[in-house]
């Protein structure tokens, strides 16, 4: 609560409905449907961004809103991994809240809320107010604040770094302590309108066959699209390294499954069938039939289990060149400059040894011809998340080739548990009522399980290479309580919301002193 704008809680307020309190702080602000609604609304007043769930591609709406309320998704669901970076009030999982982005309304109960209409957010307790709230700004420089924050750091073992895709977010991570970034996702740099129609055109020739000639043709097509992205993503690593000049950056190679960066399939079949109806024909319905094609051609039953992280490295290995190619030119052209670049290149979804080694052979071979081409070299690592369970029980063979570990908790908690993330919800709120689970295991981290798959594998992965870094990168990296289990487990860092960092400093101290006086007792 240092770090946000709170309730004044002097004054009287009228609760409507209660959900999960997915990031904290308040906001206050009139009430849109669409991501272009809130960036059209946004630049004269405040807007809360209001959505049955939140995808990709509303990133610009979420960046100007003040707020996110959700009717669907849990504490690691999109709009709240999302809104924690951004330092954002959040209520996610609203259940009571019926959204009808058709209508631009919003029913809870017998009350509709409609477009424009102000209404107020508490993210701490997941409280939705109705009407305009009063709220009182945080001093988070306060000499208070300065005193504890400087004694954690005195007493703490754990490092502590943020999860950060821009150098916005990073410089505000370093002004709360973070001591570089652990997470850098670099998906979200790929949603922005200059560089959609680049990923889209991409994606349109990632075809399967079995004709060379084609397959040739497909590849030349992939790589003329992510020739055009090579500049923007080099720009976009270039201002994260200056951001945190001398701290290591690890950055996570493309993760998201392809359909997420195309128009939803459901949308397209409508589009489609309108402008059948009105007799419509030519070129932009031709393209749109052709988009539908590759939709329903990337269409999985269950795509966070499918082709996304190295897989796709491995089906398409031009996608890991740009990006390992953007990567080393930012190192390189920052080191030129005076600027001390440290990246380290993470793999995600890595569940055998031999994907790993495929990856980081490019990532090496790309790395070698930067370096020649500058004329000057840096430092880096290549590593991998461990997300899945297959991960953890082989870290002894992954890390012949890894140099460092992340655990990506979140991914890990859904595989292990086998529970989405992001419609669980109900079943979860069951489950705890009745005493099933202590805590929702998307915030809490599970320490019989998934904590079990932690220790193993650090300890199998630093018997293999003994100096093996280990961090976690998962939303756990902000929970004290997650922290714990961090801290038993060996970790060498957390990695958490730039907001977070703060909290994460804290708890990291508190679980080194609770072991440093078990140690004294004892042995007493």
């Amino acid at each position: 609560q240092l770090l946000h704008p709170v309730l004044d809680e002097s004054k009287p307020v009228k609760v409507l409905a209660k959900g999960l309190p997915a990031s904290p702080g308040a906001a206050v602000g009139r009430v849109v449907f669409t991501a272009d609604d809130a960036v059209t609304r946004g630049k004269t007043q405040p807007v809360i961004l209001v959505r049955a769930e939140t995808v990709p591609d509303d990133i610009h709406g979420m960046e100007v809103a003040v707020g996110i309320l959700t009717s669907r998704g849990g504490m690691t669901s999109h709009a709240a991994v999302v809104t924690r970076g951004m330092g954002k009030s959040c209520v996610a999982g609203c259940a009571e809240a019926e959204v009808d982005e058709k209508r631009k309304q919003l029913r809870i109960g017998s009350k509709v809320i409609k477009e424009g209409d102000w209404i107020s957010l508490d993210g701490s307790t997941g409280r939705v107010i109705e009407g305009k709230a009063s709220t009182r700004e945080p001093d988070p420089t306060s000499g208070d604040f300065a005193t504890l924050m400087k004694w954690a750091d005195e007493n703490r073992e754990l490092g502590v770094r943020a999860n950060a895709d821009i150098p916005r977010d990073a410089l505000a991570a370093r002004r709360y302590g973070a001591e570089g970034i652990g997470l850098c996702r670099t998906e979200h740099m790929f949603f922005a309108k200059e560089r959609l129609p680049h990923v889209q055109r991409m994606i349109m020739a990632c075809k399967d066959t079995a004709d060379a000639k084609e397959a040739a043709k497909y590849e030349k097509e992939r790589r003329a699209a992510l020739l055009k992205l090579l500049p923007m993503q080099r720009k976009d690593f270039f201002g994260l390294f200056e951001a945190m000049d001398g701290l290591p950056v690890t950055i996570r190679t493309l993760d998201p499954p392809l359909h997420e960066f195309l128009p939803k399939r459901e949308e397209l079949m409508v589009e489609i069938a309108v402008m059948e109806a009105k007799g419509k024909r030519g070129g932009k319905l031709n393209r749109l039939k052709k988009l539908l094609e590759v939709v329903e051609g990337l269409h999985e039953f269950n795509p966070m289990l499918g082709l996304r992280g190295c897989r796709l490295g491995i089906m398409y290995p031009e996608i890991t060149e740009m990006q390992a190619r953007a990567i080393f030119e930012a190192a390189c052209d920052c080191k030129k400059k005076g600027i001390e670049a440290k990246p380290e290149v993470m793999i995600p979804l890595v569940g055998d040894v031999k994907e790993l080694a495929l990856q980081k052979e490019i990532v090496n071979r790309v790395a070698s011809e930067v370096f020649k081409k500058k004329g000057v070299e840096v430092d880096y690592l290549v590593g991998t998340m461990i997300e899945l369970p297959a991960a953890a029980l082989s870290a002894g063979e992954i890390a012949r080739e890894a140099e460092f570990f992340s655990f990506g908790t979140n991914d890990l908690t859904q595989t292990t548990f086998g529970l989405s993330r992001d419609d669980c919800g109900k079943i979860i709120n069951v489950y705890v009522s009745q005493k099933i689970w202590p805590a929702d295991p998307f915030a809490v981290l599970d320490p019989k399980r998934v904590g079990r798959l932690l220790k193993l594998a650090t300890k199998e992965g630093r018997e293999s290479r003994a100096k093996l870094k280990v961090g976690i990168c998962g939303e756990h990296g902000g929970d004290p309580a997650s922290i714990e289990v961090c801290a038993e487990a060996g970790l060498d860092y957390v990695s958490c919301s730039p907001y977070r960092v703060p909290i994460a400093r804290l708890a990291a101290a508190q679980s080194a002193v609770k072991r440093s006086a078990e140690k004294v007792y004892t042995t007493a």
